[in-house]
C-alpha cells in the first residue's frame, strides 16, 4: 500500500465535513446570542477561539470572515 493511496473513504470524508459544518453554525448561532451589536472583530475573535480547539491545524479563511461580518451586520437568520 502505497502511502499516497491511505485516506478516509468518501462517507468518513462527507462525516468529517458535516461534523465541520455543525461546528461552525453552533458557534455562530452562539455568537448571534452572545455578541449581537459587537464588533465584527469581537466576533471574529469570539468565533476563532471557538472553534480553533476544536480542529487539528486550524487555519480560519474567508468563510470565518463573512460569518463575523453577518453576525455583527445582524444577517444570521436561527430560524431552521
Amino acid at each position: 500500500m502505497d502511502l499516497n493511496s491511505i485516506g478516509w473513504n468518501e462517507e468518513a470524508r462527507g462525516k468529517i465535513l458535516l461534523d465541520a459544518d455543525r461546528a461552525l453554525q453552533e458557534a455562530v448561532r452562539e455568537a448571534v446570542e452572545t455578541f449581537s451589536g459587537r464588533s465584527r472583530e469581537e466576533v471574529y475573535e469570539f468565533l476563532f477561539a471557538k472553534l480553533q480547539p476544536q480542529f487539528v491545524d486550524f487555519q480560519p479563511g474567508p468563510d470565518l470572515s463573512a460569518c463575523a461580518d453577518a453576525v455583527a451586520n445582524g444577517e444570521v437568520s436561527l430560524d431552521a
